[in-house]
């Protein structure tokens, strides 16, 4: 496989030409291009096969000033770098987005749109994107955010990047709004059957309490609080259980349980935070454990990960019926598509977005969509 034009360039560089002109010439001979940053998601969404893109050393910091609660920086920055400078002044990327190795970059973050745990009390990745600077399909520099461009269909397009996989624009660099960090935090767990600790998480989150993570697993209820030093104290004397093991929370934001990592491949369902999962279980077949007894629960009841079993389609359906969908996140069921299938409408609007902004169907050709 061909490498990329910018491949051997110094850590930190611009470099924007460079990719510009590989993706112009890739547009004129309809080549396909595969988009890397630090390569730690390639698991993620179907394989695509082309000529390496590589932003890993398109990096480095462009603005950030603490008390604007901003920063910018290129796609290829490592999201532990990132994090590191925030850290040390204070503050922090609200959204918790998973680690998924250490060459992970604030690139791959944004496009693969995944968040962590505080999700539903914070917000997801799209929600803190403020503005991006892209490629499109064509070589063109375009910076949306900053100027409220707009596309036709009212949105602000910067949005569509936060888990497009690279299908509608090379990101060149992004700009995110960021959280002070909580002076306070403390982890409880509760024993209780998810029925009941159902009602509970519902009750708990009408409430003006400092909420920023509930999950369950295996019979076990687990909150995490995070706030102001009084706010987080009076929470915790009030909701009482036992303090849960420190490492919990930083194994759920990075997936580094065990629970996420079973032979099979791991199914992710985003489904109403309240609703049952109908799942037969002699459609699993035989696999490495009880599914339905290592049902993982986090954003409150609405992520759910079961390991993959042999009959996707049960699982879509089942995940369709509750009013939510399902992805394979990782593995090798027998399913040509690892995400949900798209409404009509709805894979209409895809195409013509893709149209619009890659025309010759250069950028990451079928990473989200066969056809797309």
């Amino acid at each position: 496989m061909p490498t990329s034009l910018a491949s051997d360039a110094p850590p930190g560089a611009d470099l924007t030409d460079a990719l510009a002109a590989q993706v112009r010439a890739a547009a004129a001979y309809r080549r396909p291009l595969r988009i890397v940053g630090g390569d730690t998601k390639a698991f993620y969404g179907r394989a695509v096969e082309g000529e390496v893109l590589s932003l890993a050393g398109h990096a480095g910091i462009i603005d950030y000033k603490p008390s604007e609660l901003v920063i910018t920086a290129r796609a290829g920055t490592r999201l532990a770098d990132i994090e590191a400078l925030l850290d040390a002044n204070g503050q922090m990327l609200a959204f918790e987005p998973p680690s998924t190795g250490p060459a992970s970059t604030i690139g791959g973050v944004v496009a693969a749109g995944l968040s962590g745990p505080r999700r539903p009390f914070a917000g997801a990745v799209r929600d803190f994107v403020l503005g991006a600077t892209i490629l499109d399909g064509q070589g063109r520099r375009l910076r949306f955010g900053g100027t409220v461009f707009k596309n036709v269909a009212g949105f602000d397009a910067f949005r569509l990047m936060a888990g497009a996989l690279g299908s509608l624009g090379v990101l060149l660099d992004i700009s995110l709004r960021v959280a002070p960090r909580p002076r306070a935090e403390a982890a409880l767990a509760f024993d209780m059957g998810w029925s009941e600790a159902q009602g509970r998480i519902a009750a708990l989150m009408r409430r003006p309490l400092p909420l920023s993570g509930a999950a369950h697993h295996k019979g076990r209820l687990h909150l995490r609080l995070s706030g102001p030093e009084a706010a987080v104290a009076a929470a915790r004397a009030e909701l009482g259980g036992e303090a849960d093991d420190a490492g919990f929370w930083p194994g759920v934001r990075h997936m580094t349980l065990p629970v996420f990592a079973p032979p099979s491949g791991l199914w992710r369902l985003s489904l109403p935070p309240l609703a049952s999962l109908d799942l037969p279980k002699d459609a699993f077949g035989d696999i490495e454990a009880d599914v339905f007894a290592d049902i993982f629960v986090d954003w409150g009841g609405a992520q759910r990960w079961l390991a993959a079993g042999q009959d996707p389609t049960v699982v879509r359906t089942a995940a369709a019926t509750a009013g939510g969908h399902a992805t394979l996140f990782f593995g090798k069921a027998a399913v040509d598509e690892p995400f949900a299938p798209l409404a009509p409408a709805v894979h209409a609007l895809h195409r013509r977005l893709k149209a619009a902004l890659d025309p010759a169907g250069v950028l990451n050709p079928g990473r989200l969509y066969r056809d797309l």
